[in-house]
């Protein structure tokens, strides 16, 4: 068997040097943070366990507002897609663009379908309703459901 190079002990010796020594900090971290010190334990490969500190809710929250917020933004949501549609036909990215999403989202899904079953908007392709330049469109209804709203959504 060959000799290593002589420059190779030299070489690993300042990485070894370094090595290990995250563990002291990462110890240091977790008293200074008033956790407990994390676990060591070698199986299939080297585990650390830190703990966390349990995120505190704010006391300010009142506990009954996430179950009514869900009940209140389909409805805004209705009104702020009747309001876009007031300017003319679009389609479900470019309303969702005017939501300010970034894509299509399950709940503008939604609201669309519930305002085409209580006939709000039509399609403007009604043959063709899952067509790619398929758009939506105020019917009647539609127009004077938001005729009281016309100075909330009034594009910017």
């Amino acid at each position: 068997m060959p000799d290593a190079p002589r420059s190779a002990p030299q070489t690993h010796s300042r990485f070894l040097e370094r090595m290990g020594t995250g563990t002291g900090d990462m110890i240091r971290r977790c008293r200074q943070a008033g956790l407990p010190e994390p676990g060591f334990a070698i199986r299939d490969g080297f585990v650390a366990t830190v703990w966390r500190l349990p995120v505190a809710k704010p006391e300010s929250q009142p506990e009954t507002r996430p179950e009514s917020q869900p009940e209140s933004r389909p409805e805004s949501m209705e009104r702020r897609v009747l309001g876009l549609l007031r300017h003319g036909a679009l389609s479900k990215a470019e309303l969702s663009s005017g939501l300010g999403q970034k894509e299509i989202s399950g709940q503008l899904n939604k609201v669309i379908r519930a305002l085409l079953s209580e006939q709000s908007i039509e399609y403007t392709i009604p043959d063709k309703p899952n067509s790619r330049l398929q758009k939506y469109r105020l019917t009647a209804k539609g127009q004077t459901a938001q005729a009281p709203d016309r100075a909330e959504s009034r594009p910017a």
